[in-house]
Parts: structure tokens; sequence; C-alpha cells
């Protein structure tokens, strides 16, 4: 093909596009929606509560007080679709199925708990902030 044929195809810059950026700050952003799914109001929950292996259905929500079997499967769709989750069918008798984290959700899963420990380790302060406060809005 010579450089004047018509099927000829201009070379293009290998650089990344704006359709390639991440940027969780921008509406249809992949990220944003992943981020969205892991810290929706039970993601930060259930991707933590995996951290340690998997786990059966119902024993995840056991450990997640007060999620409904409806909002942890519909969480756990969420997670498995932004492949952060793992759904694997035990074909045990009787058959069973166990969700785990992959290696992004393992990775997201310890920054997550990270986040936890600080906040579990400054409950005094937030309960104080939170009297504080408290007490200036009622005054």
């Amino acid at each position: 093909m010579t450089p004047d044929s018509p099927l000829a195809v201009e070379p293009t810059e290998a650089g990344p596009t704006d359709a390639m950026i991440a940027d969780v700050f921008s509406r249809g952003c992949t990220s944003r929606q992943a981020l969205e799914a892991v810290t929706g109001r039970w993601g930060v929950l259930t991707v933590a509560g995996l951290r340690d292996g998997a786990v059966r259905f119902n024993a995840l929500r056991r450990r997640i007080d007060g999620v409904s079997e409806k909002m942890l499967a519909q969480t756990l769709q969420g997670l498995e679709r932004d492949g952060i989750v793992v759904r694997q069918v035990r074909t045990t008798i009787p058959p069973h199925v166990e969700y785990s984290l992959t290696e992004l959700g393992l990775r997201v899963a310890d920054r997550l708990v990270a986040l936890i420990d600080v906040l579990e380790g400054a409950v005094d302060q937030v309960d104080a902030a939170q009297r504080a406060y408290d007490a200036r809005r009622d005054a």
C-alpha cells in the first residue's frame, strides 16, 4: 500500500485519549462507578468482611449486622461486576456458593480495613465530637 492509496491509514499518536484517563470526579468514569459500589452503604462492610477469605452468603450476612438478604445480594453483584468479588459455586452436597475477593478486591480491602482501624481507634474522639456538635446545635 502506498501513502497515496485511499486505504492508507494516518498514524496516530500512541498517547492516552481523554476516554482512557481515569478521573473519579468525572460523572461517567468507570472508576467512579466502582468507587460508589465499594463505598456504598454496604460495600465497605462487604469488602472488609471478605478480606480474611472465602465466605458463604449467609455467614457474610450474619457478620454484617443489619444488611438484608436483598441488599447483600445486590452489593455482591455490583462488586462482582466491578471485578472486586468473585462468586464460586461449590459442587458439594449440598451445593453452596462462596464469595471471595479478587486480587484487586484484596488491595481495596487492605485500604478499607486501614480506614476502619483508624475510625475504630478514634471512636472516643468521634463520640466526643458528636456530643459537642449536638450540644452546640441544641443550644
